[in-house]
């Protein structure tokens, strides 16, 4: 449901309506310059990208820099959440 334009009481218990039943609530507006937009989207799954951690080479390296985790910017990978 996507609701603009109406009161605080009305958007209240419409989206009480949707929380209620498992349905999707979106509602904004806008005055002027400022406007503001809210989203009850309940309970959800989205993805989110991380880049992957790159493995440390089994070489002679040693010390601080040679455990910190490296981030290889090439390869990313999908969590879901």
């Amino acid at each position: 449901v996507c609701l603009t334009c109406c009161s605080r009481e009305s958007m209240l218990r419409i989206n009480q309506i949707c929380h209620k039943n498992g349905i999707k609530f979106f509602t904004g507006d806008v005055f002027g310059y400022h406007g503001y937009m809210f989203a009850d989207l309940g309970d959800h799954e989205f993805v989110e990208e991380k880049p992957k951690v790159a493995k440390a080479s089994s070489g002679l390296e040693d010390g601080p820099e040679a455990k910190r985790a490296r981030l290889d910017p090439a390869e990313t990978t999908m969590v879901k959440k």
